[in-house]
């Protein structure tokens, strides 16, 4: 069985969610409400993945940073703050993370990214950390028997037999993008949230609907592509002769 044929679930179900928040769908199944045209839901979507890019690349760079430093000997002393912190991040609700930055920050897409960041680091420091611990002790006394440095143990072996394990700690975190890009909208930031949120407002089930759909659509379709990556960083199975 193909390795990347895992993705098929996952790429199946976004396309049909995707197809699904057509405004052709709402009037098929009688929802009330005057739904969104298909450019308009297209440029909600190019500005939620934009924002939920966004996000994950300062997710990933702050998460995996703090997994590589508290995995580091040296640091050892600190790894149960950093987690602490990490926690504590991910402890306030993103919504309310959003209310309290909007007097700072304003509105659209800056309180979206801080809250985004906030929810996101804890899942990716502590995937991070587990995909490095999962490095046997054997691989890195191997490296330093060979005369390689700290740095060059990381680069060259920590990291690439992490590097599945690192893929998988990402799609979390792309779930989580999507899922907080779409709060943003209460913050004013352009997304697929907006319908969700007009149409709770003025009783627009249709377009309620396309959003959340086309949200949960992004949201699969990203995880179908992360897993048919990681999926061809994982070594072949064996076969066991029987």
């Amino acid at each position: 069985m193909n390795r990347v044929s895992e993705a098929f679930g996952p790429l199946a179900l976004g396309l049909a969610l995707a197809g699904a928040s057509h405004p052709a769908f709402a009037g098929l199944i009688g929802a009330s409400g005057r739904p969104l045209t298909v450019g308009h839901m297209a440029e909600l979507a190019l500005n939620h993945l934009t924002l939920a890019a966004t996000g994950l690349t300062l997710v990933a760079a702050l998460g995996i940073g703090l997994g590589l430093i508290a995995t580091r000997a040296r640091f050892a002393g600190f790894r149960g703050s950093i987690d602490t912190l990490a926690a504590f991040a991910q402890a306030v609700p993103p919504v309310v993370v959003v209310a309290l930055a909007l007097p700072v920050l304003g509105f659209g897409g800056p309180p979206t990214l801080l809250a985004l960041t906030a929810y996101g680091i804890m899942p990716t420091l502590r995937g991070t950390v587990g995909a490095l611990d999962a490095v046997t002790a054997e691989a890195r006394e191997s490296a330093q028997a060979i005369g390689l440095t700290p740095a060059q143990i990381l680069i060259h072996i920590e990291l690439p037999l992490a590097a599945a394990g690192l893929v998988d700690t990402l799609r979390t975190a792309l779930i989580l993008a999507v899922s907080v890009t779409a709060v943003g909208a209460l913050a004013g930031a352009s997304t697929l949230g907006t319908p969700i949120v007009a149409g709770l407002q003025n009783q627009n089930i249709a377009a309620m609907l396309q959003g959340a759909l086309s949200t949960a659509a992004l949201a699969f379709l990203g995880d179908a592509l992360l897993l048919a990556f990681g999926a061809r960083l994982r070594p072949p199975e064996r076969r066991t002769a029987g």
